[in-house]
């Protein structure tokens, strides 16, 4: 098999898509918290530690002046590392909230399946519990 099917199979199958349409709503994700970090978290932030723009903090470590002009040309800015660890924060708490409401859910439908397992007395029964079974597989795989 040559290496363009190979790449047709892969890209058909619904896993490459799932992930295309992760990647893209990670994207648009990335942009909420960047937005709820520097416009909503850090101007109060800033405030409160004496009205600075928090992304500007900085140890200048080299700097020139030219025609009054002090210009940085190298500095430990602290304050957009900061940034940076508050909305890592953020996306590892949203995405640990979803992994926790997933495993609930999974939870819930797997009691579902062991319920209606237990309660198996005929074949109308039977099929029932294998269709949820084969519902939940659906939703792990």
């Amino acid at each position: 098999m040559g290496f363009i099917e190979e790449l047709k199979q892969f890209a058909a199958k619904g896993n490459a898509v799932d992930m295309a349409v992760g990647i893209l709503v990670g994207g648009a994700f990335t942009k909420v918290v960047n937005s709820i970090v520097a416009d909503i978290l850090m101007p109060p932030i800033g405030v409160l530690i004496g009205g600075v723009d928090f992304k500007s903090l900085q140890v200048v470590l080299k700097s020139t002046t030219k025609d009054g002009v002090e210009t940085v040309t190298a500095a430990i800015k602290y304050g957009a590392f900061i940034n940076n660890l508050v909305e890592f924060a953020i996306v590892v708490l949203c995405a640990f909230v979803v992994v926790k409401m997933m495993n609930k859910i999974i939870a819930l439908r797997i009691s579902d399946v062991r319920s209606a397992v237990e309660g198996i007395q005929s074949a109308a029964d039977l099929k029932k519990a294998t269709a949820k079974i084969d519902e939940l597989k659906k939703m792990v795989d």
